[in-house]
């Protein structure tokens, strides 16, 4: 009688989800992105990588993006980067244009000289440079960075959709791996 009772009190636990539904979050949905057509806008503040995170105008806010992952790793850095942060754009990709949402953002691409193809960066430069956000992938793990207006630390997540949406149609449009090729 005992296990007849704990057999029946399990059974309708686990049929009560099924029977009442599951409550699962909603999909966060992806904002729709598009590669447009490189312009004078995308060359504003500067035509390589470097020059852009060095551009007068945008050289504090790319810092304050990065905050501490912007200095050299401190032996014990728990959670930071192996590299520096303007190390994985040292080799950099031609800047382009992307629509994401319903914004026009700067892409600009970069990898590490010494790591390219573990270690890459991509930095979206909205229009106007008053948000930007970036996205560090080190060998499958990825940190993002948002800095700006409505940009907070407990907003990466909203980056990171941005962030992810701009960074499948730069390999969509480019037929493949947007981010810098390896030397040989």
């Amino acid at each position: 009688m005992r296990h007849s009772l704990l057999r029946g009190a399990l059974v309708c636990l686990l049929l009560t989800p099924v029977v009442g539904g599951c409550v699962l979050p909603p999909d966060t949905a992806k904002p729709s992105a598009q590669m447009l057509q490189a312009d004078a806008r995308a060359l504003v503040y500067g035509r390589t990588a470097s020059e852009v995170l060095n551009n007068p105008q945008l050289r504090d806010k790319v810092q304050a993006l990065f905050a501490a992952d912007w200095a050299p790793p401190t032996p014990g850095g728990v959670g930071k980067l192996t590299l520096a942060a303007p190390q994985y754009f040292e080799r950099g990709g031609p800047l382009r244009m992307v629509h994401v949402g319903d914004a026009d953002y700067i892409a600009v691409t970069g990898c590490a000289v010494q790591m390219c193809a573990g270690r890459r960066g991509l930095l979206l430069v909205r229009e106007g440079a008053e948000v930007l956000m970036a996205r560090i992938d080190e060998g499958g793990f990825s940190h993002q960075y948002a800095f700006g207006p409505g940009q907070t630390t407990g907003n990466v997540g909203g980056a990171a959709t941005v962030l992810d949406s701009a960074v499948l149609e730069l390999t969509r449009a480019t037929g493949g791996d947007p981010y810098p090729q390896p030397a040989p």
